[in-house]
């Protein structure tokens, strides 16, 4: 029997997969899940093209799923695990939810939350950036390179 090790490779791999779906339906590859316990409570990718909505991004959708799962709407000792950094809406909504952890794969130097001082994540939010980055740079780059 093979036992698996629920490690920050293994759930962005996960998103990396929503990530691929997106790209898939032309939309911006970003995926994302939401883990509580070593266990995926959500699961979303971008989706704004399709629901012709510039709210409807991974991070949002996997919010709304987590809470909804939950049952309550905030996100304590859950981690976000995301392929791209999250822009300023997203990091606002997550700011809000309480998360406990973001897991960045790539980093958003255009868009991304970090280009905004002071930070609107929650503080007591922790972060961990670079998992899996040049895979999760790789997709996107792809992506528009096709486009373009």
């Amino acid at each position: 029997m093979q036992t698996v090790n629920f490690n920050d490779n293994y759930f962005m791999k996960e998103a990396l997969k929503e990530a691929r779906e997106a790209f898939s339906k032309d939309e911006v590859p970003v995926g994302a899940v939401v883990v509580s316990n070593n266990k995926i409570i959500a699961r979303s990718h971008n989706l704004t093209e399709t629901l012709n909505d510039v709210t409807a991004h991974a991070e949002i959708l996997a919010i709304t799923s987590a809470a909804e799962n939950l049952g309550g709407k905030y996100l304590t000792n859950c981690t976000l695990y995301v392929t791209l950094e999250p822009c300023i809406m997203c990091a606002g909504a997550l700011q809000w939810s309480q998360i406990s952890k973001i897991v960045i794969g790539a980093p958003d130097p255009k868009r991304g939350y970090s280009n905004f001082t002071p930070s609107p994540l929650h503080p007591k939010t922790s972060i961990t950036t670079g998992i899996m980055e040049t895979e999760c740079s790789e997709l996107i780059k792809e992506f528009f390179k096709r486009i373009r």
